[in-house]
């Protein structure tokens, strides 16, 4: 382990950090999006759009994000579409998170009682305000469990993002260990790197789940 050649290689992996959270976090984002509004079609059964929703969820948690990536990146631009390897990586991550964010919210949304839903109408609310003081806010808090475990997978998943050429702390990775040969202070750096990415994930995470959760559950 030549420590020299380590602190050499930090300025590159500080810049991979930073490309590969940015791109993971706007996916992620894009998945909370995607999660909140398919579980809602699907806890309230709209017609047509809940199978709309039910085959898109199939379809993205059985195919792995390479291929989905790679369906992105290479195939939509010979129908005219292309798009930036950084827009192929965030909207890949997000349409994948999207489906294992769906199924977190929707558990959340059908573990409230519907008499909650019925005294929220009894006091005059309107069935949008019903879902947004008094369900929503029990169902995410009832999900939170499930959707850290979705975000630090998420995390992870962004190793794949140097297969499309971005230069993500994978890719940096790869790079330098085939330039130099240094593979063991790469594969260091590589580690540690993640870890930084995803132990505050996993800290925050555990913090809040206890903040939040339900009483009937214990402390």
């Amino acid at each position: 382990m030549d420590t020299n050649v380590i602190t050499e290689y930090l300025p590159l992996f500080w810049d991979a950090l930073v490309i590969t959270l940015k791109i993971g976090w706007q996916g992620i984002a894009v998945a909370f999006v995607l999660g909140l509004l398919d579980a809602a079609i699907l806890h309230f059964q709209i017609p047509v759009l809940k199978r709309m929703v039910g085959a898109y969820i199939e379809l993205f948690r059985n195919t792995p994000l390479l291929v989905q990536l790679f369906f992105i990146y290479f195939a939509l631009p010979k129908v005219g579409l292309s798009l930036s390897a950084e827009t192929c990586g965030w909207l890949g991550l997000g349409l994948l998170g999207g489906a294992y964010m769906a199924e977190s919210f929707r558990s959340g949304l059908d573990a409230i009682s519907q008499i909650q839903v019925e005294s929220a109408l009894s006091l005059g609310m309107s069935k949008g305000q019903a879902f947004y003081h008094v369900i929503l806010p029990q169902a995410v808090s009832i999900s939170v469990p499930g959707l850290l475990a979705n975000v630090i997978f998420l995390l992870k998943e962004t190793s794949v993002f140097s297969t499309i050429s971005l230069m993500d702390l994978m890719f940096t990775a790869k790079d330098l260990i085939g330039m130099y040969a240094k593979t063991t202070e790469s594969l260091f750096l590589l580690v540690v790197f993640y870890l930084i990415m995803l132990l505050p994930v996993s800290f925050f995470g555990t913090i809040l789940e206890r903040r939040v959760r339900h009483a009937e559950f214990g402390d």
